[in-house]
C-alpha cells in the first residue's frame, strides 16, 4: 500500500478524474469557462475540453496555448495539451502571454485556434479557459455548444487521427511584440515619465521592455509573474498603487492591467481615472481628425456611460451599444465595419490591429498619441466630456436560475420600472446577471448623483432580499 502525504491526497481528492459536465450545464459563459480551480476548473475538464477542442476546431492546423501567471496554470495546460494532442492535433506552446498574442499567433501561422488559460481579473484562486477559432476571434454559439455536446458526453468520438506533439514557442510571443512596436508607427516616448503596474500577470512577459524600448522613463509595479497574488490589491481592478506611484513620482500617467492583459486602465498625471470610455473617445477622436474611422462610428456596450454617447454623438460621431463582452463589440464591428470598439472596463478593439482586445496596444497608443500632441493627459481629460455619475453594485445571487431570471421577480422588476420613470430620460438603469461570477450586476447613472446612490442600493437591497429569499 502507498500511503501519500495528506496534502497530495487532498489535491487528488479535489479533482475528480473522468467526469463530464452534468447534462444541461453551460460550460461556456460571457468569456470562455471560468471558476474556482478544484471545483469547476479542474484537469479532467481540461483534458476534456482540450480534446473536443481538438476534434471540433477545424482544419488540421496547429493549436496555440498560452496562459497567464496563475499557480494552476501549468498544471492546466498540460491537461489541455493532452486533451490536444490526444485529439491528433499540434501544440504551439507560447508559455506566458498576455491573451491577444494567441489570436495574434493564429493569424501568424494560419493555426486552426488557440486556447488561453486565465481568469482574467478574477483572483488567484480561479481559473478559466479561452478559446478562439481559426479567425483570431472567439468561438461562436455553434461551435460552443458541439464542444459542450463532447463535454456533456452527448457526442461521438470521431476515432484515432494518431498523436499529436507539443512545441514551446517563445519566438511567436517575440513576433506579438514587435507588432506592438510597429503599431505606433515610428512615434517615442522619450522622456516621458510613466508609471506601469503589471500585477503579477501576463503583462510581465513584455510590458516594461516595450515601453523602454520607446524611451519611456519607468517605474514599474508588480513586474514580476507570481500565480499567488496575481489581481490581489493591484492591475486594473485596483487602481490605488498605481494613483499613488503617479502622483509620488510626478508621472506624466500610469497604466494598468488585467492578470491577462488584455484590458488597460489609466490614471492621468493627477491621479484621475481613464476609464474605457475615455480611451474610445480619445483614440477616436484622434482616428476621426485623420479620416480613418469608417462612418465615424465607435461600438460599445449598454456599460457606458451617457455622457460619453452624447458628447461622442455632438461631435458628429455614431455610437453603436451591444451586450456586455468583447465577443459582443468584436462581432458588432465586423457586421457593421466600425473601426473601434470597446467597454468602459478597458478592452479596447482597434480593426487595424487585429480585432484582440489588448491592454499593451492600447496602452502604447494612448501614451503616443498625448506625447505626439505636445500636451498631456491630464490636459486632454481637462477637455474631454463630463461622464454621468454612475454607480455599479455587485450583488451575489448563487443561484444561476434566480440570477439569470431576475426579471422573473416581481418586486425588482417593477423598482426597475420605477427608477427610470422618476428619472424621467436623464438617468437609466441596467440590471444583468454576470457571465463569469455568481453576481447579479446593478448599475444606475443619471445626472443627479443623489438619484443615482438612491435606486442603486434600493435595488441591490431588492435584489438580495428577493433573490437570496430561502
Amino acid at each position: 500500500m502507498v500511503v501519500m502525504a495528506g496534502t497530495a491526497a487532498d489535491s487528488l481528492a479535489a479533482f475528480p478524474l473522468g467526469a463530464p459536465l452534468p447534462p444541461g450545464t453551460a460550460a461556456f459563459g460571457t468569456d470562455g469557462i471560468r471558476g474556482r480551480v478544484g471545483t469547476l476548473i479542474t484537469p479532467a475538464l481540461a483534458l476534456q475540453l482540450g480534446y473536443w477542442c481538438g476534434q471540433v476546431l477545424p482544419g488540421g492546423g496547429p493549436i496555440v496555448l498560452g496562459s497567464d501567471s496563475r499557480s494552476s496554470g501549468p498544471m492546466l495546460v498540460a491537461a489541455l495539451a493532452a486533451g490536444l494532442t490526444a485529439a491528433g492535433r499540434d501544440v504551439c506552446d507560447l508559455g506566458l502571454c498576455p491573451t491577444p498574442a494567441v489570436p495574434g499567433a493564429i493569424r501568424q501561422l494560419g493555426a486552426s485556434g488557440g486556447l488561453m488559460v486565465s481568469a482574467s481579473h478574477n483572483p488567484p484562486h480561479d481559473n478559466g479557459i479561452k478559446v478562439f477559432g481559426a479567425c483570431g476571434a472567439k468561438l461562436g454559439k455553434e461551435q460552443q455548444a458541439a464542444i459542450e455536446a463532447g463535454l456533456h458526453g452527448e457526442a461521438d468520438q470521431s476515432g484515432f487521427r494518431g498523436v499529436g506533439r507539443q512545441e514551446p514557442r517563445p519566438d511567436l510571443v517575440e513576433a506579438y511584440q514587435q507588432r506592438l512596436l510597429e503599431s505606433v508607427a515610428g512615434a517615442r516616448l522619450d522622456g516621458c515619465r510613466i508609471v506601469l503596474d503589471l500585477c503579477w500577470g501576463s503583462a510581465t512577459r513584455c510590458g516594461a521592455a516595450l515601453f523602454r524600448d520607446l524611451g519611456a522613463e519607468l517605474t514599474v509595479l508588480h513586474g514580476t509573474p507570481d500565480g499567488s497574488r496575481i489581481n490581489q490589491g493591484c492591475g486594473s481592478t485596483h487602481l490605488e498603487p498605481l494613483r499613488a506611484a503617479v502622483l509620488e513620482q510626478g508621472a506624466a500617467m500610469g497604466f494598468a492591467f488585467d492578470g491577462d492583459a488584455d484590458r488597460m486602465l489609466a490614471v492621468d498625471g493627477r491621479g484621475r481615472v481613464v476609464d474605457g470610455d475615455q480611451v474610445l473617445y480619445l483614440w477616436g477622436q484622434a482616428l476621426m481628425r485623420d479620416g480613418a474611422l469608417p462612418d465615424n462610428r465607435i461600438v460599445a456596450t449598454v456599460m457606458s456611460n451617457l455622457g460619453f454617447e452624447r458628447a461622442w454623438q455632438a461631435s458628429g460621431g455614431v455610437l453603436e451599444r451591444t451586450a456586455v463582452g468583447d465577443q459582443y463589440v468584436h462581432a458588432a464591428m465586423e457586421q457593421l465595419g466600425a473601426g473601434l470598439g470597446g467597454e468602459q472596463s478597458g478592452h479596447i478593439l482597434s480593426a487595424r490591429h487585429g480585432m484582440s482586445g489588448d491592454g499593451l496596444l492600447t496602452a502604447l497608443q494612448v501614451a503616443t498619441l498625448i506625447q505626439a500632441s505636445g500636451g498631456s493627459l491630464a490636459d486632454w481629460m481637462d477637455s474631454s466630456f463630463q461622464p454621468y455619475p454612475q454607480k455599479l453594485v455587485n450583488v451575489t445571487v448563487p443561484d444561476r436560475a434566480r440570477r439569470t431570471g431576475w426579471e422573473g421577480c416581481t418586486p425588482l422588476r417593477e423598482a426597475v420600472q420605477a427608477a427610470e420613470t422618476a428619472m424621467a430620460g436623464s438617468g437609466r438603469v441596467l440590471v444583468r446577471a454576470s457571465g463569469t461570477e455568481p453576481l447579479l450586476r446593478v448599475m444606475v447613472e443619471a445626472a443627479e448623483p443623489e438619484a443615482v446612490e438612491h435606486w442603486s442600493q434600493h435595488l441591490a437591497q431588492l435584489a438580495d432580499t428577493y433573490l437570496n429569499a430561502a
